[in-house]
């Protein structure tokens, strides 16, 4: 049996618009999910601000009602049974927020292990388990307000496993985390998996998916538009072509042009290090250097290079269509 099942979940809300006459809207923001994640797996959910990530794990994690739909998790419903789902999951999300910054760490964590009912004579043992497994033995004894913000969201992760949950929710932990201490979430995270648990994790990073995740889906405007392996997704692309051009203050309408070029199957344009690159992906089998290149006639043009497509080539692609 799988241990996160979600059917046909749905999740809508009410909010005004206007200023001089206002009136009520209805917005969808999960519009019929479905998925499921088996025992021991790191599931990735991915998708732009706004595509309903957030939304969904609040109502697996019980913060939410669904408006539709059904999910359990270990068998149990998260509506129905939501103190019995509680029990055995742990969530950790991005940012700062949720920890006492004149504390010490190790403080912390013995104030959430009584929280979160942990028996007091399995308390030390278990807390100096878990600041083992996320890097910060010998920083216990320091104040939080001292720490680095990878260290923080270290302590966060301890934090959600103190009553040793069986699955553990994951929302963008790695957000405005430096590249070390990214890079040693990373390795926390892969742990987790390592050691039993089963792993849902929402980021915007594609290679941190990539490098992580057991399986994806991508969601966008509430549905689920593509679900896999990344190496499955990428597949999705990966016959064809990426042109990068470096382009300085092109225009929409020269986009267009590009864009309406035959064999090309999408096209954006990223901001990078202080400059414009024109990212194009091609069908299978096509040479477009030369044809899009004639296409920027007009425009100032910089390095020009073609590689082989990646997660985020494929994640850009399921959005944009």
């Amino acid at each position: 049996m799988p241990v996160v099942e979600v059917e046909e979940l749905a999740r809508s809300y009410r909010t005004s618009t206007g200023v001089v006459r206002r009136r009520v809207v209805e917005v969808e923001a999960v519009r019929g999910v479905s998925f499921e994640i088996a025992k021991g797996e790191l599931f990735g959910l991915l998708g732009p601000n706004g595509a309903g990530k957030t939304t969904t794990i609040k109502m697996l994690i019980t913060l939410l009602l669904p408006t539709s739909g059904t999910a359990r998790v270990l068998g149990f419903d998260v509506a129905r049974e939501a103190r019995e789902v509680r029990k055995r999951i742990g969530y950790v999300f991005g940012g700062d927020r949720g920890l006492y910054e004149r504390l010490s760490g190790l403080d912390n964590l013995r104030y959430f292990a009584e929280l979160y009912g942990v028996e007091p004579r399995l308390q030390k043992h278990r807390i100096q388990q878990l600041l083992e497994l996320v890097g910060l033995a010998g920083r216990e004894r320091e104040r939080v307000e001292g720490y680095s913000r990878g260290m923080r969201q270290r302590l966060h992760i301890a934090r959600g496993l103190l009553h040793d949950p069986e699955v553990v929710f994951l929302d963008e932990p790695t957000i405005g985390v430096d590249p070390v201490g990214a890079r040693e979430l990373r390795r926390t995270i892969s742990s987790l998996t390592e050691s039993g648990k089963t792993v849902l994790l929402t980021t915007h990073y594609m290679f941190e998916a990539d490098a992580l995740c057991d399986r994806i889906a991508v969601i966008a405007h509430g549905r689920i538009v593509a679900e896999g392996t990344p190496q499955a997704l990428k597949a999705g692309v990966g016959e064809g072509t990426v042109v990068e051009v470096e382009v300085y203050g092109i225009e929409d309408v020269v986009v267009e042009r590009v864009r309406a070029l035959e064999g090309v199957t999408t096209v954006a344009v990223e901001e990078r290090d202080q400059k414009q690159v024109l990212v194009v992906q091609t069908s299978p089998g096509r040479e477009l250097v030369h044809a899009i290149l004639a296409h920027l006639d007009g425009s100032m043009v910089g390095r020009v290079a073609s590689r082989e497509p990646t997660l985020e080539d494929a994640y850009v692609a399921l959005v944009g269509e």
